[in-house]
């Protein structure tokens, strides 16, 4: 309820409480009362469910949760061990890198994730407990990479490029037990390529 006109010569005192307002009018001289009682309904509690339910799904879809984890996680990286790896041609060694080692699930799982730069040279290299073919991602993955499938021998089964948050799945071509990811392009700069074996001491 609205007033057209405010009447300049009644005085208005508004009164809160249980979930109503009244409006007290104290008129300077004799003039009718407008309003006795303004209600204001409370809001049902499944209107404040549906609500809340809106506000979340809003918030999944457009990746606002994951730019959150993002900003907590920022730069913090899992501290694992480093290693060096050569990678090998009949016998003659291609190129040497420092590689970060992933055994566990945990640490498979997070992978390079949230990282904000990986110089040539370095890398992480997952190891598996079995041959399997392998699946990788790149969801919340800042760095664009290079990924080496390896066979339980150390021969390189594959080497596909990967981009920053595609999370389309880049898979082995077969059977795999590790895998072995650097900055993109590294493996053509230093010319490793499919079928060369890395030196892998478990």
């Amino acid at each position: 309820m609205s007033f057209k006109e405010k009447d300049l010569t009644t005085e208005y005192t508004e009164f809160h409480g249980g979930g109503r307002t009244f409006v007290q009018r104290t008129p300077c001289s004799s003039v009718p009362s407008v309003v006795e009682n303004l209600k204001i309904p409370k809001p049902s509690v499944f209107s404040v469910v549906f609500i809340i339910i809106i506000l979340c799904f809003n918030l999944i879809s457009c990746g606002a949760i994951d730019k959150l984890l993002a900003q907590v996680k920022g730069d913090k990286t899992q501290k694992l061990t480093v290693q060096e790896i050569t990678i090998e041609r009949d016998g003659v060694v291609l190129a040497v890198v420092k590689a970060e080692i992933a055994r566990t699930h945990d640490e498979r799982q997070q992978g390079l994730m949230y990282r904000k730069n990986l110089p040539d040279g370095e890398g992480m290299l997952f190891i598996f407990e079995r041959d399997q073919v392998l699946s990788f991602w790149m969801k919340n993955t800042y760095i664009p990479l290079s990924i080496a499938y390896i066979a339980y021998n150390g021969k390189i089964i594959d080497i596909k490029d990967m981009y920053p948050h595609n999370e389309t799945p880049v898979t082995s071509s077969r059977s795999a037990r590790y895998a072995l990811e650097v900055p993109q392009g590294w493996f053509s700069r230093v010319g490793v390529k499919e079928g060369d074996v890395v030196v892998i001491s478990n």
